[in-house]
């Protein structure tokens, strides 16, 4: 236990833990403690390593890049990695003209994109929604709703924020059923909108990740784009979770057949090296004059070559194939499991990004309890899993990419169990 305790005497309490693990090592989709004792991991780092733990060909390209260039500062000098990681991101994010800027974290990718879109704007609104998570930092947490990570800072937060109800069927705020509505959730941000000619800009989690893991309809988020192109209101999509193959796609936006206007993006990026980007239409950047925005660790040559070999690793061993795959064997399980199980309450997701929600039987009300149990046990039992959801009542289902269906199913059996146990 010397890790933990050392741990706890000298890192700040302020981060909160899932598990008290000593982990050392990990590979694939296994991570090893410091007794010996070998783990499951359907979490990824927290939808971090898509590629697998510590995948060789990461491995090698960051070595590699060791020999060569650690650190130059892009604001110093050109270097090989950042240029050709922002013409490989530009590519696949599917703007036509496009260009990219560098940072080391998803809230940062946040930070970079709200800033873009009201230095260029000149208007100081921007719009967002109910159960969005855009990270920690002050102008990020200011897009942020969960009011646990709020509390303390409400003062210093970004005011001129609106919001408006994400798309959650399971939970509509309008108590109608997906298929039977009219998309009240959508009139009510045009009616927002057509109120208000000071908004500049729109972020939206095209599937919501730490509230709770919803994918927001087709219908939605294709009316979304259409209406804000008309206004001239700029569009910003926050993958940082669901991006870079999780979703069976390389991002969500596929599923949906838009194009946004800027991408926040993160987390899978460079397979756990400190990575994010904001990658936006080159007529915004254009007009985001030098040493508006900036910093010493922008694309940092080590994890630029991390994240050039995480695309190619991802192309070339057919991930997006395998996520989706895989990620639609275990939804027909869960469905079932529903059938069964009265507190699953519902599933959700695409590839492997999937959602578990916990009610109390017989009702809708969020059974968080029933998740801290499930998730204390199935790591007594070799699986780790973490929660999301405002009352913490969903289970995440993120293992890395490169699962096997024989782990996949391993690791679901676990939870099933459980589930079967305590049901």
């Amino acid at each position: 236990m010397e890790i933990l305790e050392k741990g706890k005497q000298y890192l700040s309490p302020v981060l909160g833990h899932y598990t008290e693990l000593e982990v050392v090592s990990a590979k694939g989709v296994w991570v090893k403690t410091f007794d010996g004792r070998s783990y499951l991991d359907f979490t990824s780092g927290v939808a971090v390593t898509n590629t697998g733990h510590n995948h060789p060909a990461i491995v090698a390209a960051i070595k590699a890049q060791v020999d060569q260039l650690i650190h130059i500062s892009a604001g110093v000098a050109y270097c090989k990695p950042n240029v050709d990681l922002a013409e490989t991101l530009v590519k696949k994010t599917g703007f036509q003209k496009g260009s990219v800027f560098f940072c080391q974290s998803g809230t940062e990718a946040i930070e970079a994109s709200i800033k873009l879109v009201r230095y260029v704007s000149k208007k100081p609104k921007l719009l967002t929604y109910t159960l969005a998570f855009h990270g920690r930092t002050m102008g990020a947490l200011s897009m942020t709703y969960k009011q646990k990570f709020r509390q303390g800072y409400e003062n210093w937060l970004i005011k001129d924020v609106e919001r408006v109800p994400y798309p959650y069927c399971y939970r509509c705020p309008y108590a109608k059923q997906y298929g039977a509505c009219d998309f009240e959730c959508l009139q009510a941000l045009k009616t927002r909108l057509l109120a208000d000619d000071q908004v500049g800009g729109v972020l939206i989690e095209p599937i919501l990740g730490e509230g709770g893991y919803v994918p927001a309809p087709v219908e939605y988020i294709q009316a979304l784009r259409r209406f804000t192109a008309e206004r001239g209101i700029a569009l910003i999509f926050d993958e940082i979770q669901s991006g870079f193959g999780r979703t069976g796609t390389l991002f969500a936006k596929e599923l949906y057949g838009v194009q946004p206007d800027v991408m926040a993006l993160a987390k899978g990026i460079a397979s756990g090296m400190p990575l994010g980007a904001c990658v936006a239409r080159a007529d915004l950047m254009n007009q985001w004059t030098t040493s508006a925005h900036g910093g010493t660790f922008l694309g940092n040559p080590l994890c630029c070559a991390a994240g050039l070999a995480s695309l190619r690793v991802i192309e070339n061993e057919m991930l997006l194939e395998n996520a989706y795959k895989i990620g639609q064997h275990l939804k027909a399980l869960l469905d079932e499991a529903k059938s069964r199980y009265p507190v699953i309450g519902d599933v959700r997701g695409v590839g492997l990004l999937i959602g578990v929600e916990f009610v109390k039987p017989g009702t809708k009300e969020p059974y968080p309890e029933l998740v801290i149990k499930i998730r204390q046990v199935a790591q007594t039992r070799g699986l780790l899993l973490i929660a999301c959801g405002e009352d913490g009542q969903v289970i995440r289902l993120t293992p890395p990419l490169t699962i096997t269906k024989d782990e996949a199913e391993k690791g679901l059996n676990i939870l099933l169990d459980i589930i079967r146990e305590n049901t």
